[in-house]
């Protein structure tokens, strides 16, 4: 499990309440700690990363150690950020007596749902594929799974969003030559239908499409980019953590599937909060007993996965000199 902290991306995932945030935070004190250029990142709408470091967290990178910053998306600054480029765009094309309309519909989209995916998933898939940001390691601290998984897959439903809106418009010409050129070719890389550096895709169109046009192509291109960046093991990691009970079990072995169905890498799993060798008591050795059946399970249902186990802790996780200790447990697990 060591190599996890020498890859570009780690996304850090599971059931809600299993003690993601925390895990990716010491995983974050860890790296840094061995000189590494660490960003943690909360994707999390129902953010917690702050309450972990017990700082104040906000949507720009914040210097909490030497080598470590951390930073909480908000979804809603993403949403308006995305409208309000949207608007700018439709304001260049249509009638001025238009705009008050066109300006309602945006508002009522603020609700719509996917608005805030998608506007999420730009923002992820932007700081994915930038090879200018000054960190060795992006740490990605992310919603329950389910959450999680619908926007690690979003880049193909949008892609064919895209494809399926442009489809509707064949009766129109340009946009028909949109089409086209949206359409990977026989004897192209599917995966990167419009990268050909000899060509320009544009150039037979009138100056209004072809900004529309270039919007949607760069869109696409960002999506492409950043899905085969999560697609490569050699720059991406994702780790499951989860705790030895029925519910994070049966959540974490779905999980594992679907990601492996899309070819994202699936690095390992850590079993969180078991209970300590040394626990004594009737109601611990009760808990142990059924804890052991769990952990069974775990083995028998992962058994391809790495599985280190990381034991309850006596007091909560608050503050960078808990993380601190945190990170030393995780280093002697193998981390």
């Amino acid at each position: 499990m060591k190599d996890l902290l020498d890859k570009r991306l780690l996304w850090v995932g599971g059931k809600g309440g299993v003690g993601k945030t925390t895990v990716a935070a010491s995983l974050a004190v860890l790296a840094a700690r061995r000189d590494r250029r660490v960003l943690v990142v909360s994707t999390d709408p129902a953010h917690s990363l702050g309450d972990v470091f017990d700082r104040e967290l906000g949507d720009t990178p914040r210097r909490l150690l030497p080598n470590l910053d951390a930073m909480e998306i908000d979804p809603d600054i993403e949403v308006e950020a995305h409208l309000s480029r949207v608007t700018e765009q439709m304001r260049r094309y249509a009638a001025p007596e238009m705009m008050k309309e066109l300006e309602r519909q945006m508002r009522l989209t603020r609700q719509s749902p996917g608005t805030q995916e998608a506007a999420l998933l730009e923002r992820l898939s932007r700081l994915v594929t930038d090879d200018e940001a000054p960190y060795d390691l992006i740490i990605f601290d992310t919603a329950p799974t389910g959450h999680t998984l619908r926007l690690l897959t979003l880049p193909e439903a949008m892609a064919a969003w895209t494809d399926g809106l442009l489809s509707h418009n064949r009766k129109s010409e340009e946009l028909g030559k949109v089409l086209s050129h949206l359409t990977p070719r026989r004897g192209r890389d599917v995966a990167t239908p419009f990268d050909d550096p000899q060509e320009d895709p544009l150039s037979d169109l009138d100056e209004k499409t072809r900004d529309v046009a270039r919007t949607l192509i760069d869109r696409r291109r960002l999506f492409h980019r950043a899905r085969r960046r999560i697609e490569n093991p050699e720059e991406t990691s994702f780790l499951f953590v989860m705790t030895p009970e029925r519910l994070p079990i049966l959540e974490t072995v779905r999980a594992v599937e679907a990601l492996e169905a899309v070819n994202i890498p699936v690095a390992g799993t850590l079993v969180n909060r078991v209970i300590p060798d040394d626990a004594d008591g009737e109601f611990l050795r009760a808990r142990r007993e059924q804890e052991a059946t769990y952990l069974a399970r775990i083995d028998d249902q992962l058994t391809r996965l790495p599985r280190p186990r990381l034991p309850w802790l006596p007091t909560d996780v608050q503050g960078i000199d808990v993380l601190e200790g945190l990170a030393d447990r995780l280093e002697a697990l193998g981390f």
